[in-house]
């Protein structure tokens, strides 16, 4: 069975509308990356040292990031040794094959629940990421799964957080606890971990400032919310949500190295993925670090976040080479 048929049928049991976001929300990559590297392959016909050049300037265009090309390209090279391939057109399958097993990991993309009571997650990011369109978005998701919502207006510092904030629950329908703008965050959390006890609700999400992530001051304040957090619930909180904008490619990966480091980050959120033909940062992001990628922004609706699907991911990627399968398939049956 060729490698493209097994992972159409290993997402066969996944709902369409998932798999038609990941499609759609990935357009703009496919067509930067996916298409380039046909292009390559229809052109060049033969695997040879020009062949890999070219791929490799694919690969960094699309933000694949340079360590991870390169150890990509030298496991094509053995590859392609090994099997003694010569015709770069079956290339792709390997190539298709090496992306999932990169970003694959250990795939634990799923979000960390409490077994009972109160689950805390809480978002960290710098300003402009799309952290509070998440946190919006998030409450949506859970409330269509039944589960009653509280948000904590953590970033008391940017001008217009705690509206913005405010504006997402009543569009969700869900309350939100603040304070004062530039009041203590420390003080919001603390707050909203009582009224989310009193209330009995299932997940409280908690928004935190947005400040660069190299001043001490934001990353005291990050553990002083920790503590805070955690002499209410001890085993709170059950997600560090770490939210970088796909657009911005491999700073986006710096900003996850630093903040990764410093603030116990435990997942990723990448936002603006529709909005990117860079959508390879994910690939650098997961195979990078030691952190996964919890969930992707693909659309502006409420819908368009999802949880991260690897397999989704790369089948989406190369749908068109999947059709193109089938379609030949059919032909031969056809005969």
């Amino acid at each position: 069975m060729s490698f493209f048929k097994k992972l159409k049928e290993s997402i066969a049991t996944k709902t369409e509308a998932v798999t038609n976001i990941f499609k759609e929300g990935l357009t703009k990559t496919r067509t930067a990356f996916v298409e380039k590297v046909e292009e390559l392959i229809t052109r060049r016909k033969k695997i040879d040292e020009q062949f890999y050049e070219e791929l490799e300037e694919i690969l960094i265009g699309a933000d694949v990031g340079v360590n991870t090309v390169m150890q990509l390209i030298d496991d094509l090279r053995v590859e392609v040794k090994k099997r003694k391939i010569e015709d770069a057109s079956d290339l792709q399958p390997i190539l298709s094959e090496k992306l999932i097993n990169l970003m694959k990991g250990d795939d634990h993309s799923g979000l960390r629940m409490a077994p009972s009571g109160i689950t805390v997650i809480l978002f960290v990011g710098v300003n402009g990421v799309g952290k509070t369109t998440t946190i919006g978005k998030l409450a949506h998701k859970f409330k269509s799964e039944g589960k009653s919502v509280l948000l904590a207006a953590g970033d008391t510092f940017r001008a217009g957080a705690i509206e913005q904030l405010e504006v997402w629950g009543q569009r969700v329908g869900v309350d939100v606890i603040k304070q004062q703008s530039g009041s203590d965050p420390a003080a919001v959390m603390f707050d909203a971990v009582q009224a989310a006890k009193q209330r009995g609700v299932d997940v409280l999400l908690c928004d935190t400032a947005g400040r660069l992530q190299n001043k001490t001051n934001l990353m005291e304040e990050l553990n002083k919310i920790f503590r805070v957090i955690q002499r209410e619930l001890p085993e709170a909180p059950h997600e560090v949500l770490l939210v970088l904008d796909a657009t911005t490619g491999q700073n986006a990966l710096s900003q996850a190295k630093l903040f990764g480091e410093k603030s116990g980050v435990t997942g990723l959120v990448l936002t603006k993925l529709d909005g990117t033909a860079k959508g390879g940062i994910v690939i650098a992001i997961r195979n990078e670090l030691s952190l996964p990628v919890k969930l992707v922004g693909l659309g502006e609706k409420m819908g368009d976040l999802q949880q991260f699907d690897s397999e989704q991911f790369i089948h989406a990627l190369f749908a068109g080479l999947i059709q193109r399968e089938d379609a030949e398939e059919t032909e031969k049956k056809a005969e």
